[in-house]
């Protein structure tokens, strides 16, 4: 998959702010404590660069947790068919629908419902 400089910028400020690691070392942490960690695993937000896949970090609660807005957010993005990569572009960037904050950032203070409303409102339903 060819990035461009800018996707570049995106991937480091998710590393620096959140971690990314990868999905097999998010597997390998998974195993040690879940017999079968598929049902998280297939729940995960991916990043995919170049040859990798990638989890961002603010998926994540302590205790390798999935946080639920998040895990909210990004079934009604596949609902609505937003590929990965744009769902966590759009997670960390400043929303006008959000009053110029990231969608990121609220995450443990706005309601879901607002959330839900801004990435409805920045990808619309295709007829």
């Amino acid at each position: 998959m060819n990035h461009s400089p800018t996707l570049d910028h995106v991937w480091d400020q998710v590393r620096a702010e959140f971690t990314l690691p990868t999905l097999d070392q998010v597997r390998e942490r998974l195993l040690t404590i879940h017999e079968d960690p598929d049902p998280v695993l297939q729940q995960l937000i991916r990043i995919f660069i170049d040859d990798g896949t990638y989890c961002p970090g603010y998926q994540f609660l302590p205790g390798l947790s999935l946080h639920p807005t998040v895990t909210a957010l990004f079934r009604r993005a596949m609902e609505l068919k937003v590929p990965h990569n744009y769902f966590t572009a759009w997670m960390i960037n400043p929303r006008k629908a959000l009053h110029g904050r990231r969608p990121v950032d609220l995450l443990d203070t706005a309601p879901p419902a607002v959330l839900l409303t801004a990435l409805e409102q920045t990808f619309p339903t295709r007829t």
